[in-house]
């Protein structure tokens, strides 16, 4: 049955359609024509039968909907005013069953005909809005109370056999829930696709989120949207940059340019993952990494050192030839340093300190193809990884530093 509805929606869909329609208004409009219609065929085939049970003031009632329905539905193709003709459906629907069930005397006489009125409140739920559907439903209850006022007043027979009165019961509490069914049966199927598009769609923003993000503060920022800042004790921060990427990139078209950075990153993003610590930022050919935020982890300064090392041995780890042709540069430190959000429609997750600027200089004042680290950093390191010692180096803004230069791990035995 769904498939027949989801056929006849897609035909109604032409009907005042406007390109610049949010996807909300197009299903009202197609909804409420569909209404209509349906209704309208409902219509003509209970006046057909009234007629031939010789009561034509009461098949006049019904074909009359279905007429001006039919001009109703045909003016809003052509304007495509909608407000206009969702009034005068409304309006149809609630009015023309109440007039019928006068014409034709009474609740058991015209088998609680009535109720059809019932859908100018429930159309005017699903196209309309909740307010506007309870002035609707007020009328309803008022053209309901008014069929009791006036049951004293109206024929107290018609020429409808008592077979056919049970028959138009049977059909209208049929006909009515069918109509209401098939109606709800549509809404619920494209909220159910709406839904599973919004899924996906959340999926996607969510796990964008997280690509820039570490998870932990992306699900702050989705519960808060205070400022997210906080003080981190015992950190490691490293810098690596592309030796003579400059020169090279301007030897390059582009597209390998990209390729290239893409290759040694995305290498780079693996190791990440794989000893847990954070991608902070890209710039240019420069790649920064902290580890112990956002979360504080005791060996923070270890991971940033393996890191470092595997970091550092890239060309020899199935690289392209012409990857196999960079060098980087490293820099590390360790100590405090203040982690948080920035930005309000583009976040980004950074860190500030001294920390954070020392580990800059350790990269900028690097050797080609070795590992810089601070005097901090080798002290929490030195009994697991082998260091050589560079001495003093005069460092911009900092002065003297002694610093050494990271090899490996340790070799066991």
């Amino acid at each position: 049955m769904a498939v027949p509805l989801q056929r006849m929606m897609g035909v109604f869909e032409g009907i005042g359609f406007d390109p610049d329609d949010p996807p909300e208004l197009r299903l009202k409009k197609r909804t409420l024509v569909a209404l209509s219609a349906l209704i309208s065929v409902a219509a003509l085939l209970w006046a057909a039968i009234y007629y031939a049970a010789d009561e034509s003031v009461a098949a006049s009632i019904p074909f009359v909907y279905a007429v001006l329905s039919g001009i109703s539905i045909a003016a809003f193709a052509v304007s495509g005013r909608y407000v206009v003709f969702r009034v005068s459906q409304l309006m149809l629907i609630l009015l023309l069953p109440f007039l019928l069930m006068v014409a034709l005397g009474g609740f058991v006489n015209s088998s609680a005909v009535i109720i059809w009125s019932l859908f100018g409140p429930l159309g005017a739920l699903l196209v309309s809005g909740r307010k506007q559907a309870t002035f609707w439903f007020i009328g309803y209850a008022f053209l309901v109370a008014l069929s009791g006022v006036l049951q004293p007043y109206v024929r107290e027979t018609n020429n409808l056999s008592i077979g056919l009165v049970t028959l138009f019961f049977v059909l209208n509490l049929i006909a009515v829930p069918l109509i209401v069914f098939l109606l709800l049966q549509y809404f619920v199927g494209q909220r159910d696709r709406a839904m599973g598009l919004l899924a996906v769609e959340r999926e996607k923003s969510e796990r964008l989120l997280r690509n820039m993000l570490p998870a932990t503060i992306a699900e702050m920022l989705k519960e808060e949207r205070q400022t997210i800042a906080h003080h981190h004790a015992d950190t490691s921060v490293l810098f690596a940059d592309v030796v003579g990427f400059t020169p090279l990139s301007e030897e390059l078209p582009p597209d390998t340019v990209v390729e290239l950075l893409n290759e040694v990153f995305t290498y780079f993003d693996g190791l990440c993952e794989q000893y847990g610590v954070e991608k902070i930022r890209t710039i240019g050919d420069n790649y920064m990494v902290v580890a112990g935020v956002p979360t504080e982890r005791p060996d923070h300064a270890h991971a940033i050192a393996a890191l470092a090392v595997d970091m550092n041995a890239f060309a020899d780890n199935g690289a392209s030839e012409q990857a196999q042709r960079l060098q980087f540069r490293f820099g590390v430190n360790s100590g405090p340093l203040i982690a948080g959000v920035i930005g309000d429609s583009k976040f980004q997750y950074d860190v500030w300190g001294d920390t954070v600027n020392t580990a800059s200089r350790m990269e900028s004042h690097g050797v080609p193809g070795r590992i810089q680290i601070t005097e901090t950093t080798y002290r929490l390191i030195e009994d697991d990884f082998a260091c050589e010692p560079r001495g003093m180096v005069d460092v911009k803004g900092k002065g003297p530093m002694r610093t050494w230069f990271l090899q490996g791990r340790h070799s066991i035995g």
